[in-house]
């Protein structure tokens, strides 16, 4: 018989920076993508699509792992609408509006980017 779950939930990331780093990692990727596109070449071409949203995706996951470490150090985030596209993208697929995919992606992705980046740069390699 498989072992219970104790209920405990998600536990915050003994290493918050490494989660930081993967959200900085995928929001990229997802702007690399995404680059020189329209919206309307976004919602014409699924390959595209389809890995913008696996990496929003890994990114909500990330962003649960931090728990509070993410208002703290990005306040000015929305972090429940983060955590919860990859829940929407996993168990409401089949309603995911491709232009409201675009529309995380073109204005918030650019300014969690910048963000994160002087959040890094502001602590010494060692402490990550």
């Amino acid at each position: 018989m498989p072992a219970r779950s104790k209920g405990i939930g998600n536990l915050p990331s003994s290493r918050p920076f490494a989660r930081i780093e993967d959200i900085l990692e995928n929001a990229r990727a997802a702007l690399d993508y995404t680059r020189g596109m329209t919206q309307a070449d976004y919602v014409a071409d699924r390959k595209t699509q389809d890995a913008c949203e696996r990496c929003l995706s890994r990114l909500s996951e990330a962003a649960v792992k931090l728990g509070a470490f993410a208002e703290e150090r990005l306040p000015h985030h929305t972090w429940s609408g983060i955590r919860g596209i990859g829940n929407i993208l996993r168990h409401d697929y089949d309603r995911v509006e491709t232009v409201n995919i675009w529309d995380v992606i073109t204005p918030d992705l650019p300014a969690l980017v910048a963000d994160i980046e002087v959040v890094l740069r502001s602590v010494p390699d060692t402490e990550r």
